[in-house]
């Protein structure tokens, strides 16, 4: 089926153990969930690799720009190498919003002391939530300016990373808290944990994609026919 107008998507990834040559690896589920003008999710495409290395991801996203993807607005995802090449390679003039949870995450492996972990946590999710992004600027420039003697290493690292998790102040207003994080794919990740838990290992990767390929169209339908994720009406 054609794919078009789609506003956001999200984009992720998931593992699963499979075999090859004899030896249990780990493979890479690639998923990408849309949000239709009617506000309603629906998955996009789903695809099963050896890895989640840029030419994965290229061919996936190529998969779907080839099916008739057009009219994107956002792109929410984490910050995998691979993802953020490819989605630049094909729709580099799309926006990206870099997910909040796995920023404030992230930013825990830059704090020195144990004992700074608390408020650095809570100054930057201050950031995240500022009533707008002029505010969020602001917060942003003195967070900067507190730590650039006792954590060096995280405004470094913050002068870069968090203006990636701000994108979504370009966005509706009545949009962001669900725009903020990449959470609408964690229901679908939950529902495909819990059936490849039962198959335990997959034979291959044909195995698991058939499997995950069912699940993901039974919650596609849920999303489509249920209550929209978001309200794109005034």
């Amino acid at each position: 089926m054609p794919i078009s107008f789609l506003k956001m998507i999200g984009l992720g990834e998931k593992y699963v153990d499979t075999y090859r040559n004899g030896v249990i690896i780990d493979c890479a589920v690639l998923l990408a969930i849309g949000i239709s003008p009617s506000g309603h999710r629906e998955v996009l495409g789903v695809s099963v690799k050896l890895s989640e290395q840029e030419v994965h991801w290229r061919d996936f996203i190529s998969s779907l720009k080839d099916r008739g993807l057009h009219g994107v607005k956002l792109f929410i995802s984490d910050a995998h190498a691979g993802l953020k090449a490819a989605r630049k390679a094909i729709f580099p003039t799309v926006p990206w919003q870099r997910c909040q949870f796995h920023l404030q995450q992230n930013a825990q492996s830059y704090v020195p002391k144990r004992s700074m972990k608390q408020e650095i946590a809570g100054r930057i999710r201050a950031i995240f939530t500022a009533p707008d992004n002029q505010e969020a600027l602001r917060l942003l420039d003195i967070f900067l300016s507190d730590y650039k003697d006792s954590a060096p290493e995280l405004v470094a690292w913050a002068e870069e990373a968090l203006p990636e998790g701000m994108v979504v102040f370009k966005m509706p207003e009545k949009h962001w808290k669900r725009l903020r994080t990449d959470n609408m794919l964690e229901r679908l990740n939950k529902e495909i944990l819990r059936r490849t838990r039962v198959a335990t290992l997959f034979p291959n990767t044909a195995s698991c994609l058939r499997l995950i390929s069912a699940v993901v169209m039974e919650t596609s339908e849920d999303w489509v026919t249920g209550k929209a994720y978001l309200k794109m009406t005034q």
